[in-house]
């Protein structure tokens, strides 16, 4: 082939009209600097329309369809096929939770008004439903959903997790998909349990307690964080991936146990002289939950910061003997009926007479463990039959009263004294 290098291949001009020729490989052509100039400006504005292009489709691929979204009265009938009664929590957590799809699909206009996320706090006694209601909503939802504990959180620095490993979970959970975790939701488990351990901070380093809090307040504010993909402290080296938490919604549970009194103690703080307000004098202390408030979070021992950033306080009750007794049976997921499956797939029909029911709530009230205590004391009185009918001919099975009073005296199962 001719060698043609003293003119420009592309725009002709000869090597005396230009600086110098720069020759490809084998020297059959050459290309001036101004062509080679162009020709970069050509190759950036291409490669920006493709990267546009492909930000734009992922931007709408990643949008909110608010008519695809359930409504709050739909999340909340959901809710109750698996949940028994906490109608009040169960309302703030559908309101809350569709308020997260409609901040994701807002659009910013000339309005200025920007949607901003409302976190979480659920208080109430153990068994009462609280990581159930946080379970059974991430069935539901179309964002990516995590569920942590606070208790293994320490400040950095100390043994145990740093608080970012709460976003390495959301990041796992979202397959590593930074946009799509910075949509998600987060709910922390056991948030009572970092409460500060003493009124004065400045005895001693609280690393577990108001040091954690304090960590906490970056995330639940919104701010970018650099979260370790793999864990924080396992494997130093790696890279870390930037989270922004703007959009993450945060919901906070907890028992808060002796937290009642706080609220006893808050709401007979006016009592003076010899009027007295009945309404104070006859609430039920069974009931004080329910008037849970900010200020007995910051009792209990909560910071202040962290209060502000948790604006919706909301108080599971805790369950009677109807709804002990409807927990047994009604829910999708109930634990009789994951009794029956399980003998079921042995060709045992399975049977719980209505007065081993009873017996089993009864049971489970002198406890005061709630739901759970539900199902250790089920746990206890079925290990037998589990044991023996699989390899029993029998094909009915028919847990009674008195079988089940025989179970737990076998077992000791005695109820603690008071």
């Amino acid at each position: 082939m001719a060698k043609n290098t003293n003119k420009c291949s592309y725009c002709g001009r000869g090597g005396d009209a230009v600086e110098f020729l720069v020759p490809n490989h084998n020297g059959s052509a050459a290309v001036c600097p101004d062509c080679i100039n162009q020709l970069h400006d050509m190759i950036v504005q291409y490669m920006g329309d493709i990267a546009s292009g492909a930000k734009a489709k992922k931007a709408k691929d990643a949008g909110i369809d608010l008519n695809k979204v359930p409504k709050p009265k739909e999340i909340k009938a959901f809710l109750d096929q698996y949940v028994i009664g906490q109608d009040a929590a169960k309302r703030y957590l559908s309101v809350a939770v569709y308020n997260h799809y409609k901040r994701l699909a807002q659009e910013h206009g000339d309005d200025d008004v920007d949607i901003e996320k409302s976190n979480i706090i659920l208080v109430g006694p153990t068994g009462t439903g609280k990581t159930l209601l946080a379970k059974t909503i991430a069935k539901l939802l179309d964002v990516p959903f995590t569920i942590v504990d606070a208790t293994v959180l320490t400040q950095a620095g100390y043994v145990g997790e740093d608080i970012e490993s709460l976003l390495t979970r959301l990041l796992q959970v979202a397959d590593y998909d930074v946009e799509k975790a910075e949509r998600g939701i987060v709910f922390i488990d056991e948030i009572d349990k970092i409460a500060r351990k003493g009124d004065n901070p400045s005895i001693t380093r609280d690393v577990s307690g108001e040091g954690v809090q304090q960590g906490l307040l970056k995330l639940l504010e919104g701010s970018i964080v650099n979260v370790p993909p793999q864990g924080g402290r396992k494997h130093p080296e790696q890279k870390m991936i930037p989270v922004d938490t703007k959009n993450i919604l945060f919901i906070c549970g907890g028992a808060f146990d002796g937290i009642e009194q706080k609220i006893a103690h808050r709401m007979n703080s006016h009592v003076v002289g010899y009027s007295t307000d009945s309404r104070r004098r006859h609430i039920n202390k069974d009931d004080f939950m329910r008037h849970v408030a900010p200020q007995d979070l910051k009792s209990f021992g909560l910071i202040p910061e962290i209060i502000g950033r948790l604006p919706i306080v909301t108080a599971l009750d805790r369950l009677d003997r109807d709804a002990l007794r409807r927990v047994l049976t009604e829910p999708k997921n109930a634990i009789t009926r994951q009794y029956v499956k399980l003998f079921a797939m042995d060709g045992v029909t399975l049977e719980f007479a209505d007065d081993a029911l009873d017996f089993i709530v009864d049971k489970a009230i002198e406890f005061k463990l709630g739901a759970r205590g539900l199902r250790s004391i089920v746990e206890t009185i079925m290990i037998d039959a589990m044991f023996e009918v699989p390899s029993a001919d029998e094909k009915t099975f028919t847990v009674t009263a008195d079988y089940c009073r025989r179970k737990l005296d076998e077992a000791g199962f005695d109820a603690p004294a008071v």
